[in-house]
């Protein structure tokens, strides 16, 4: 579970990103956007370029793991540790048992 909690709904996020976009040509630059942006919802500049990084990346305009992607291999590494644990119980649950029984029969 993540140790850190969203301020920021999807939506605004999503809208943040669109604003940047749309005012872009209006700035010096598209960091002085970002950073004007970022100021007038209430986020770190640096936030909001991590924000359009992930969008460029989930439209496929940039190199790296999508966030549908990150999620299920989030939830297949979640799985898998659930699925060694198990097996660890059961391994050590046979090995009690097996013991038990051979105490059980070779007693006198």
């Amino acid at each position: 579970m993540s140790k850190t909690t969203n301020k920021f709904s999807p939506e605004l996020r999503e809208r943040a990103v669109r604003l940047v976009a749309e005012h872009a040509g209006e700035h010096a630059s598209h960091w002085a956007a970002i950073v004007s942006i970022a100021a007038k919802i209430g986020c770190a500049p640096h936030t909001l370029n991590e924000w359009i990084k992930k969008a460029e990346i989930d439209r496929g305009e940039r190199a790296g793991i999508s966030t549908e992607m990150a999620a299920k291999l989030k939830a297949l590494e979640r799985e898998n540790r659930e699925l060694r644990q198990a097996n660890e119980i059961l391994r050590k649950a046979s090995a009690y048992f097996a013991q038990a029984e051979l105490d059980r029969r070779f007693k006198p």
